[in-house]
């Protein structure tokens, strides 16, 4: 029996060499590969500036940082999402304020980050669920209201479409994350990256990704350099850029199957799923469907092969964040999503008849 995970990388011939070229060279590591994958994810999503990290939790760190983000501060988030969406304000002694999902999308509601901004609200980090763009106009406006940062949480979105421009792009936001992880669209191992249309921000993003080191200004030695703040080492290396300009060029191949998947499991499962709104043309990372008792649902298939994942358990319930005063019962429909969902296998690697037998396996459960 053919065992399926949920997500899985895609690597070829031409990444592994592209790899082994890296390898054969001078540079390792900060060398021209990092330059070279930035101005590739520049050139798809249209932003001017692109920093490349070792992971997407360092990319949000360094956004937090670069936008001020501090103690007395407070961001506001999805509790539907990975534990780095709520940690990296954390990392900066702000508080997190959680803002409830939509019941279609499981993407952060508009409607309630209004209900939780303050005068200690800094920023907003609304983050693309299993690939499709939250409603960022709209978080644009209320972000311009209030005088906010907004810092998109795209872990799951490179590739993704919103009103006809990339996400990325920053159109409506001050920055973007991505992640690079090997379930993701595209991977470079374990990476991130943060884009911006600033150059304030670029240039803080740079040095926060290098222990706050700068080379600018009257400095007439090239070895010269002064820290200024505080920074980390969460550079990203020459092997993984390499792996990382390699994938970037059969990004559009990754959502071309990615979004027939989708499409042939919303024809032919008949499971409750999430719906795309008019204003996305996603690259889905997740194909989450919501199931009736979802932990025997998830056993069962196991039996079957199916080594399934859920994605998320609300970050709010999470000890951590419990000890915080929240509880079970403050997010109903992040909740109410959580208790039902499941994601299936969503990858460029599955054929038409791996997906007839896991639609099969399936339907013999239901």
């Amino acid at each position: 029996m053919k065992i399926y995970g949920y997500g899985k990388q895609n690597i070829t011939e031409d990444d592994i060499q592209s790899v082994l070229e890296v390898l054969k060279s001078p540079y390792l590591t900060c060398g021209p590969k990092v330059k070279e994958f930035e101005q590739a994810i520049c050139e798809y999503t249209g932003a001017k500036y692109c920093v490349a990290v070792n992971s997407a939790t360092s990319g949000l760190h360094i956004a937090m940082l670069a936008a001020g983000v501090g103690g007395g501060d407070e961001v506001i988030t999805s509790p539907m999402t990975f534990l780095a969406s709520a940690n990296c304000a954390r990392y900066c002694g702000a508080d997190v304020k959680f803002a409830d999902i939509e019941k279609d999308t499981a993407n952060i509601d508009p409607n309630e980050i209004k209900k939780h901004i303050s005068n200690k609200t800094k920023a907003i980090v609304p983050v693309h669920f299993a690939g499709q763009s939250c409603d960022m106009e709209k978080i644009s406006e209320i972000a311009k209201e209030n005088n906010l940062f907004v810092i998109e949480d795209a872990a799951h979105a490179i590739g993704s479409d919103y009103k006809d421009v990339k996400v990325g792009s920053c159109k409506y936001s001050d920055m973007t994350v991505f992640s690079f992880h090997p379930v993701k669209t595209i991977t470079t191992a374990e990476g991130g990256a943060v884009t911006t249309n600033s150059k304030e921000l670029y240039n803080k993003l740079c040095a926060f990704r290098s222990h706050g080191m700068y080379k600018d200004g009257d400095m007439a030695n090239d070895w010269h350099y002064e820290m200024r703040e505080l920074g980390y080492n969460y550079r990203m290396t020459d092997v993984q850029a390499a792996l990382g300009v390699s994938q970037m060029k059969r990004l559009e191949e990754f959502k071309k199957r990615r979004r027939e998947i989708v499409d042939y499991y919303n024809k032919n499962l008949g499971l409750s799923h999430l719906i795309e709104k008019d204003f996305s043309n996603a690259c889905f990372h997740l194909y989450p469907v919501l199931v009736e008792n979802r932990e025997k649902f998830y056993f069962a298939v196991r039996k079957k092969g199916l080594n399934l994942q859920v994605h998320y358990i609300p970050v709010h319930t999470q000890p951590y964040y419990k000890a915080q005063s929240y509880k079970w019962g403050d997010f109903p429909n992040a909740e109410e999503y959580y208790k039902h969902c499941i994601s299936l296998p969503l990858y460029p690697e599955l054929t038409d008849e791996d997906l007839k037998e896991i639609v099969q396996r399936i339907k013999e459960l239901l």
